[in-house]
């Protein structure tokens, strides 16, 4: 089929949907090649569940819009067509608004809009679970305006027979009209039983005389178009429908606390299955596989709440399958239209998946870090040494079951904290700030956090740090071990209890301990006040400074910039382009999906090490996107995960914003590339390695030597 090589995008805002039905016959006198209308309505549920709210900004003022798209051989001669029917406006029987794009990026996220249309409607917070009853009819364009289409309760008899009752009246009315009761899809068997409507009984027959020769024993896909099963039968839902009751850990307030609610929220639109950039879904992105999409994922967890074909439940091998290459990266909580938080399901089926069962060994390796942290801070040069040296590094990942080609994260040299005790604050009566020292920033990238320390002292604050160490317990969830993560966050918000009560503002670095705080704690805790709170207290950095009107250092330099797949989908990003924006930089944010380390899932060795690469390396990743960027472009990425995958796939090193505003406090960065300016773990990352290298070769030299001298007695 032919395809215009130029296209141009035009959307008009109506006062209302009808009135843009009702110009649909005199728009289409301007042979647009693609037609979409979007309603006040499905804005309204976009906004109650906060999908794509910087993009409805781009739409012209209206309650009711059309999307006309016009085509051409060159780029002049679409802008001309659309101009033509853009000066027929104002002779218009209604008042319109328009607007013309002009911009690749714009027309594609107003496109998106009209795309997440579906997915939009349903599980709308504070609305009833509800089901589209009707669709995709072709009705003549003249008589668009009388078409409607409405919601139905498919859990109740007197829901379904309601449904029953309006489709045959809405056939009837289609059919009066002229129309088709398929427009875009196939009959099948939502709309078999209505066929005769449309084709008459003569037509039928012969459909069915016709189907007889090739199929005389009607094997070949009965109960469609001919003999039809009734419509009210073989529903996925019904009256019928009696999911397994099941007690959780989660609370899922936005399902009504019911994972059998949740469970349904995907409607099969599938977005997760889309190949270019993007977060969600990368495990798809991956493998190109159903299976280990949201979609896929999403389906296998409704069969096992349904118990006919998963009839084990929680201990389903199928489901754990589904769920093992799943990067929790958490896209599809904001990604998906429907918003599938596959991280948290994931996160509630291996909690009770591995309830009274020994976890893979790399859940106690990976999963308990924050223990496992704290016990090498003790003495940091032995722990890089058993982690790096060869030879031992080698026992230790296989024991942890980490893939040999990963290099262990460096511990810092001295721990933030044991820094922090002698580092001299500013501003004693400086507004209050508590810092939170997360795992990662506390043991390994120490220097993220004085950084951190540097500029929130340089906006005036008194900083402070929690009385003890704490974990929010990120690692633990991805392992599902639960009943651990809750003790962690219960003893957060002990801890925290005088801070919270003070309002006392909390910023951390780590993008998804943030996320912890704002999404898994109050799904946690749903009763207790003071963990509702303390997730309203937590903000990053650059929330943060740009709450207080902070005036950043300039730096006129280009950034490449990466948001944690958590900072995207809980957070949010713009507060920290913004704040580079405000100092100058040129900001190149990379729409790339998940880094593909995630947390620990890149570091286990297998099939999710292979999934972690080929999510880095892949042409949507981020690994080919840094070597792109010039060696002056600072690399920004708050992320520790996103950090170490960079390192470990490139020859660069990404830097978090609080390194990149503290380098344009001093008038740097000076060194060429930028991140050579940072000092990681006592010194940079040459000489840090060089220390472990060193400390291998005289440890193996004092190896040999006793060796030696032992053999030389023996010989005596």
């Amino acid at each position: 089929m032919y395809s215009p090589p130029s296209r141009t995008l035009v959307v008009l805002g109506y006062d209302d949907i009808y009135e843009a039905a009702d110009d649909v016959p005199r728009l289409l006198e301007f042979k647009p090649i693609g037609l979409e209308g979007v309603d006040d309505r499905l804005l309204d549920d976009m906004k109650a569940k906060k999908l794509n709210l910087d993009k409805l900004e781009l739409l012209p003022p209206g309650k009711g819009w059309l999307l006309l798209e016009f085509g051409g051989e060159t780029k002049e001669a679409s802008d001309g067509y659309a101009r033509k029917m853009i000066a027929s406006l104002s002779s218009a029987p209604f008042r319109i608004a328009h607007r013309l794009y002009d911009d690749k990026k714009e027309e594609k996220n107003v496109w998106a809009i009209r795309e997440s249309g579906l997915g939009a409607t349903a599980f709308v917070p504070g609305k009833p679970r509800t089901w589209e009853g009707w669709e995709d009819s072709a009705v003549d364009p003249k008589h668009l305006g009388k078409y409607c289409r409405i919601t139905f309760d498919l859990y109740t008899a007197p829901g379904v027979a309601k449904w029953r009752s309006f489709l045959d009246e809405a056939a009837d009315l289609v059919v009066g009209y002229g129309g088709s009761l398929s427009g875009e899809h196939g009959d099948g068997q939502q709309r078999a039983e209505l066929l005769p409507k449309m084709y008459g009984p003569t037509l039928i027959e012969a459909f069915r005389e016709f189907k007889s020769i090739w199929d005389p024993d009607g094997k070949m896909n009965p109960g469609k178009v001919v003999d039809p099963y009734p419509i009210t039968s073989n529903l996925r839902l019904g009256p019928e429908w009696r999911p397994l009751e099941v007690k959780t850990h989660f609370a899922y307030p936005e399902d009504k606390g019911d994972f059998a609610h949740a469970s349904l929220r995907c409607v099969g639109v599938g977005k997760c299955r889309r190949h270019e950039g993007g977060t969600m879904c990368p495990s798809y992105m991956a493998t190109r596989e159903e299976i280990h999409s949201t979609r896929g994922r999403a389906r296998l967890l409704f069969e096992m709440m349904r118990g006919e074909t998963i009839t084990d439940g929680w201990r389903s091998k199928e489901v754990h399958e589904a769920l093992d290459l799943c990067l929790a990266c958490k896209g599809c909580k904001s990604d998906c239209p429907v918003n599938v938080d596959m991280a948290t399901y994931k996160a509630e089926f291996y909690s009770h998946y591995y309830k009274g069962r020994m976890r893979p060994r790399q859940a106690y390796a990976l999963g308990l870090i924050y223990w496992w942290s704290r016990l090498a801070s003790r003495a940091p040069r032995l722990a890089n040494f058993a982690t790096h040296a060869r030879g031992i590094s080698t026992v230790v990942k296989k024991a942890g079951g980490i893939a040999p080609q990963r290099d262990a994260p460096v511990f810092a040299e001295q721990p933030f904290r044991a820094w922090f005790k002698t580092h001299q604050a500013r501003n004693p009566g400086g507004d209050r700030v508590i810092l939170w020292p997360d795992t990662f920033n506390n043991f390994f990238h120490a220097d993220v956090a004085r950084a951190t320390v540097e500029v929130l002292e340089a906006a005036g604050c008194r900083v402070e740090l929690p009385p003890k160490i704490l974990c929010c317990g990120r690692p633990l969830y991805d392992y599902g071990m639960l009943d651990l993560a809750k003790r962690l966050v219960r003893q957060t918000v002990r801890a925290l209890r005088d801070e919270i009560a003070a309002g006392t503002p909390i910023v951390g670095m780590e993008p998804s301990c943030i996320a912890v705080f704002r999404d898994e704690l109050p799904n946690l805790l749903p009763l207790d006040e003071d963990a509702k709170r303390l997730s309203k207290q937590v903000f990053t950095l650059a929330e943060f400074l740009s709450d207080r009107d902070f005036s950043p250092p300039r730096l006129e330099r280009t950034a490449l910039y990466f948001g944690h797949c958590h900072h995207r989908s809980v957070m949010g990003t713009h507060p920290d382009t913004d704040l580079l924006k405000k100092m100058g930089v040129d900001v190149q944010e990379v729409q790339a999906t998940c880094c593909g380390l995630a947390g620990s899932f890149g570091f286990e060795a297998g099939e999710r090490y292979e999934v972690s690469v080929n999510a880095g390396e892949g042409e949507h990743g981020i690994a080919p996107r840094v070597r792109e960027a010039d060696l002056d472009t600072i690399v920004v990425a708050d992320g520790f995960s996103c950090q170490t995958q960079i390192e470990q796939l490139t020859d660069r090193r990404g830097v978090h914003l609080a390194q990149v505003l503290a380098m344009a406090s001093h008038g740097g960065p000076a060194k060429v590339p930028p991140e050579n300016d940072v000092q990681r773990n006592g010194g940079t990352r040459d000489r840090a390695r060089a220390r472990i290298a060193i400390g291998a070769a005289l440890a193996g030299a004092a190896v040999v030597a006793g060796r030696a001298a032992r053999k030389k007695r023996a010989s005596r």
